[in-house]
C-alpha cells in the first residue's frame, strides 16, 4: 500500500552506503557566493544614510552564528568578534561586527515572509539536485504539518495589570523533507486558524497529505485543502463535541470487531519504546452517508478511530485511549501513517528548537524580531539534518558546538552537500566503489571555479 513519502529516511541510508568523507575540503566558493546572495534578496527598509551594516551582512553573521551554537543576539555578536578575522574573508565588514542591539533591531523590521522564502528556496532547491543526483525517486505522497508552537519565555508582566501573552507562531512543515515551509507569527488577538487558511491557500498542495490538530479541523480549512488539490487527516476533539460524539458512537465494539474481519480496513502495530510497549489499532470506515452534514465538509471520504494501548513494563501500569480523525482518505495504512507522522512537527520541529536552539529561553518580545530569528534557526536545522550521516550522525546539539569549534572545515563539510558536483564526486571517488542501491546521476558539470578561502 501507498505510504507517505520519508525522504530523508532513504536519503540517509544512500549516504551512509556511499560511506562518503569529505577531507582537507574548503567551502565551495560558487556555493558559498550563491548562498550571499540569497540574502541580497531581502529588502533592507533602513535608510542608506544612516546604515553602517549591509543587510546581508547582518544576516549571513547570524546565519554562521546560529550554525556556531550562538542562542540569542548577545551570542551571535560574540561568534562575530570571536571569528572576525575569517570572517573579513567573505564580508566587507567597515564598520566591524554589529551589536546585539543592532542584530535584534535589524531583525525586527526585516520581511519574514521574504526571508522565509529566501531560506526555504535555499534548501528546497539543492533537496531538489539531491535527489536527481541520487536518483531517490518520491512519487509518493508529500505530509504537511500545520501546527501552533508557543515561546514560553517571551511573555511577562511589567507593572502592569494586564498580562503581556507569550509569542505565538504557526508552522506550515514539510515533514517529508523536513523543511518549515512557513513560520507565521500569531496576534494575541486572534488564533491561527484564518492564518493556516491564508497559508494553505498559497500552496500547491498537488499529491500531498495535510494533517492538523482539532482547532484546525475546520470546514473552511479543510476546503481550502482540497481546493489547492491536497488530501487531509484531521482531529477530532472537543471543539466540534457533537461530531466527535457521532463518530465515537459509530465505531462500537461489535463495529470494530466487523472492520477487523474485513481486513481491509484494520491497521495494527507494536512497538517498543522507553521502558513501555505501545499497540496502535486504527479502524477506518467509509461507511459514512448516515452523517448528516456530509456535505457540509468538502471531500470527506471516511473516518478513523485509533485505539492505543501502553503497558508500562516496570510498573505494570495499563493505560488506554481513543481518538478519532475524518479524512479524505481511504487507504487505512495511508492513514495511520499520516496520524502517527504528525508527531514529527514536535519531535523534529518545535522539541529541537526549544531543547538545541532554546527558543522558549528566548525573552524578545518582538514577535517580529524572535520570528525571524526562528527562521535562521530552522534553516540551520533542515541543514544539519542533511549533514548528520558525514559528521556520524552526531546530534544536531553535537553539530552546533563541532561548527563553533571548528568553524572552516565544517563549513565546508555541510556546503559541499549544497553543491552538486561535489556531492558527486565525492561519492564517486570514495573508497568502496560499489555502492549497492545507489545509482548516481552524473551532473552536467560547470567551468570549474577556485575554492573559497
Amino acid at each position: 500500500m501507498a505510504k507517505t513519502n520519508h525522504f530523508l529516511i532513504e536519503y540517509k541510508q544512500c549516504i551512509g552506503k556511499a560511506k562518503i568523507d569529505f577531507k582537507n575540503v574548503k567551502p565551495p566558493k560558487k556555493t558559498m557566493h550563491r548562498l550571499l546572495r540569497l540574502f541580497e534578496s531581502v529588502d533592507d527598509p533602513r535608510l542608506k544614510a544612516r546604515t553602517d551594516y549591509p543587510l546581508e551582512e547582518i544576516i549571513v553573521i547570524a546565519f554562521l552564528a546560529v550554525l556556531g551554537n550562538a542562542c540569542g543576539w548577545n551570542q551571535i555578536e560574540s561568534f562575530g568578534k570571536a571569528h572576525i578575522k575569517w570572517l573579513t574573508k567573505i564580508l566587507k565588514l567597515k564598520n566591524g561586527i554589529p551589536s546585539h542591539d543592532t542584530f535584534r533591531k535589524v531583525f525586527s523590521i526585516i520581511n519574514h515572509e521574504q526571508l522565509q522564502a529566501a531560506t526555504v528556496i535555499f534548501i528546497s532547491e539543492n533537496l531538489e539536485k539531491i535527489k536527481k543526483s541520487m536518483r531517490i525517486k518520491t512519487t509518493d505522497k508529500r505530509h504537511i504539518c500545520v501546527d501552533g508552537k508557543e515561546s514560553r519565555g517571551s511573555g511577562r508582566k511589567s507593572n502592569t495589570s494586564e498580562e503581556v501573552k507569550n509569542l505565538r507562531t504557526l508552522h506550515v512543515f514539510d515533514e517529508t523533507n523536513g523543511i518549515c515551509l512557513y513560520s507565521e507569527p500569531i496576534d494575541s488577538k486572534t488564533n491561527e486558524i484564518p492564518v493556516a487558511q491564508k497559508l494553505l491557500s498559497c500552496m500547491d498542495l498537488s499529491d500531498s497529505i495535510v494533517t492538523f490538530d482539532s482547532m484546525n479541523t475546520q470546514k473552511k480549512t479543510i476546503e481550502v485543502i482540497i481546493d489547492q488539490k491536497g488530501d487531509y487527516v484531521g482531529a477530532l476533539k472537543g471543539n466540534h463535541e457533537v461530531f466527535e460524539r457521532e463518530v465515537k458512537d459509530f465505531f462500537t465494539d461489535a463495529e470494530k470487531e466487523s472492520i477487523k474481519k474485513k481486513v481491509v480496513f484494520f491497521i495494527t502495530t507494536t512497538e517498543k519504546a522507553h521502558n513501555s510497549i505501545e499497540t496502535r489499532v486504527f479502524y477506518l470506515t467509509t461507511n459514512i452517508a448516515w452523517f448528516q452534514d456530509l456535505s457540509l465538509w468538502k471531500g470527506l471520504k471516511s473516518f478513523i478511530c485509533y485505539d492505543k494501548k501502553t503497558v508500562n513494563l516496570v510498573t505494570k501500569k495499563e493505560t488506554f485511549e481513543s481518538r478519532y480523525y475524518i479524512s479524505s482518505l481511504t487507504d487505512p495504512e495511508l492513514c495511520a501513517d499520516s496520524i502517527r507522522q504528525h508527531w514529527g512537527i514536535e519531535v523534529k520541529l518545535h522539541w529541537q528548537l526549544d531543547k538545541n536552539f532554546l527558543e522558549d529561553q528566548n525573552t524578545t518580545m518582538d514577535k517580529f524580531a524572535s520570528n525571524n530569528l526562528s527562521i535562521i534557526n530552522k534553516m540551520v536545522l533542515s541543514i544539519f539534518k542533511l549533514a548528520q550521516p558525514v559528521f556520524g550522525n552526531a546530534s544536531i546539539r553535537s553539530l552546533r558546538k563541532i561548527f563553533g569549534w571548528s568553524l572552516e572545515e565544517s563549513l565546508a563539510k555541510i556546503l559541499n552537500f549544497f553543491s552538486e558536483e561535489d556531492l558527486y564526486l565525492a561519492i564517486a571517488t570514495a573508497k568502496d566503489k560499489k555502492f549497492p542501491g545507489i545509482k548516481m546521476e552524473k551532473p552536467e558539470m560547470e567551468e570549474p571555479e577556485e575554492d573559497f578561502d
